[in-house]
């Protein structure tokens, strides 16, 4: 299959420093739906023979160059060959129109990876792990579920996006709620359709309110910030489409996390607005190689790029154990 030819940036842009310890390249690679997706590979140096591999992405609006890269950029430090890759539509990947999400094509970009790293010469195709950060935590355990490929899955910070789109926060939408949101957004489909261009829905705010909740607070703080902020990133900036949230509603991901057998380790702050998602998920899980570790203290975005909060430790032990 012939890959699309994408434009990608040359000079290091991360909102990371470089490290001196591994190797970074930029690599593509396709999913089953022909889109070419953008990814950066860390080796470690001076690694010889078949090494295990961790694909990564989230969190959801952000792109490889924010905290999936830095996991990506942390785990190859410790020994593995890691790609930290843009979803589809977004970022340095292909797909058009921009700035869509989609629950099957985002756990289908999961597996795509996957395929990648299973065919690189230096890398243990029985060895393959997964992590993925707040929404791309759901679409990790989705791919866990039809990927029999992948022996361990991580999440971090997870949210379950169908759950918080169909339901809102805490799951206080009901019914007539849900109906009003389709009306909502199907005319938007009208409006996009007549403008020959689809609307964004922004991402955070660029001033926001003393009395703002505290996770608008903490989104802020990151992607609006030296901190996090980077260009490509739609929560930097102006966000999804505002359809994308149509399939979400109408698809849900996780229905079959209960036939995971593969390992899942489940991380999650437990100061995080979002901590229930992961909390909830987990009691779908079955079997002796699953866990939910708690960070006490810990909120949502601490588990970014907070190196004394991600337990990295416990991610490179928890996916040796499980990948032999």
């Amino acid at each position: 299959m012939q890959e699309q030819s994408l434009v990608l940036t040359k000079e290091w842009d991360k909102t990371f420093p470089e490290s001196d310890k591994v190797v970074h390249e930029k690599v593509t690679f396709h999913n089953r739906y022909g889109i070419t997706l953008a990814a950066d590979k860390y080796t470690p140096k001076n690694a010889t023979g078949k090494l295990p591999a961790i694909a990564v992405s989230g969190p959801f609006g952000a792109v490889k160059e924010q905290a999936s890269g830095l996991y990506a950029q942390m785990l190859a430090e410790r020994g593995f060959l890691t790609v930290a890759f843009d979803p589809s539509y977004t970022g340095e990947s292909g797909g058009f129109p921009r700035y869509v999400a989609s629950p099957d094509i985002n756990t289908e970009d999961f597996c795509a990876a996957v395929d990648f790293l299973s065919v690189q010469e230096n890398v243990d195709p029985e060895k393959i792990a997964i992590l993925g950060i707040c929404g791309w935590g759901g679409m990790a355990l989705n791919a866990a579920a039809i990927d029999t490929r992948i022996k361990a899955t991580i999440t971090s910070t997870m949210y379950d996006m169908s759950r918080v789109i169909a339901n809102g926060y805490f799951d206080s939408m009901d019914k007539d709620a849900r109906y009003a949101l389709r009306e909502k957004l199907n005319a938007q489909r009208t409006k996009d359709y007549k403008n020959g261009s689809y609307a964004l829905a922004g991402g955070v705010a660029d001033s926001i309110p003393d009395d703002a909740p505290f996770f608008v607070k903490d989104y802020y703080d990151y992607y609006k910030t030296k901190r996090g902020y980077h260009s490509r990133s739609l929560n930097s900036n102006g966000g999804w489409n505002v359809t994308s949230a149509l399939s979400f509603l109408n698809m849900p991901i996780l229905s079959y996390a209960e036939e995971i057998r593969s390992a899942v380790l489940v991380i999650h702050g437990d100061k995080a607005h979002s901590c229930y998602f992961s909390r909830d998920a987990f009691k779908k899980l079955k079997g002796d190689n699953k866990e939910l570790l708690l960070i006490p203290g810990a909120v949502h975005t601490d588990l970014y790029d907070n190196l004394n909060v991600i337990p990295f430790d416990k991610i490179e032990q928890f996916i040796r154990e499980n990948i032999k």
